[in-house]
């Protein structure tokens, strides 16, 4: 009896990397190595604290087959200042990213002003300075994409998208990992003394 897997474990596809860290400079620079050596390009790449002192979280969203992640997660778990990597699928997480839009601040486009798009789309006017206004907008990739198509008759000026910011699904608790792992005598990393 065969078991028929979802996707081909060689089909390339989007995925999450969430890897907790000791907050140590120089390591983004391993990371990304593991990925250049492979010719794998990183999608978004975010980097932040933790409710755990001195640890960070590094969300970083790449595609490629199910094979190379675990082969790439394995690498990462190797990394001396790495304190654990998970990989998720988009139906594992929670994740938003946020956009930032500079249009001219008087544009309208068919009798529509950029108020009536703003609202519509859920999204917010930050700033309103003497020759632009700033929009912001939370969502995934394809809904700040949507808006920023549709700011673009008015004379979109400027655009950024931030990376991924992703919660994992799973009821496990980064203290209580770290602990775990402090107690573990198969690792010797220790963050007792941030």
């Amino acid at each position: 009896m065969s078991l028929k897997l979802k996707y081909p474990t060689s089909t390339p596809r989007e995925f999450t990397l969430s890897v907790l860290t000791e907050d140590k400079s120089g390591l983004i620079n391993q990371l990304t190595i593991l990925f250049t050596k492979r010719k794998i390009n990183i999608n978004s790449l975010n980097v932040s604290v933790t409710e755990v002192k001195g640890v960070s979280r590094f969300t970083i969203v790449i595609e490629t087959s199910k094979d190379m992640i675990d082969n790439i997660v394995k690498q990462i778990r190797k990394l001396i200042d790495v304190l654990g990597a998970f990989v998720y699928e988009e139906d594992q997480i929670f994740y938003q990213e946020i956009a930032l839009y500079k249009v001219p601040k008087y544009a309208i486009v068919d009798g529509k002003s950029i108020e009536d798009l703003v609202s519509k789309s859920g999204a917010r006017i930050l700033v309103i300075e003497t020759d632009y206004m700033i929009i912001e907008k939370t969502g995934k990739a394809k809904e700040t994409h949507d808006l920023y198509q549709k700011l673009e008759p008015f004379g979109l000026l400027e655009f950024i998208r931030s990376g991924r910011v992703a919660i994992s699904k799973s009821t496990r608790k980064t203290e209580a990992y770290i602990k775990e792992l402090e107690a573990s005598n198969s690792n010797k990393l220790s963050i007792k003394d941030f």
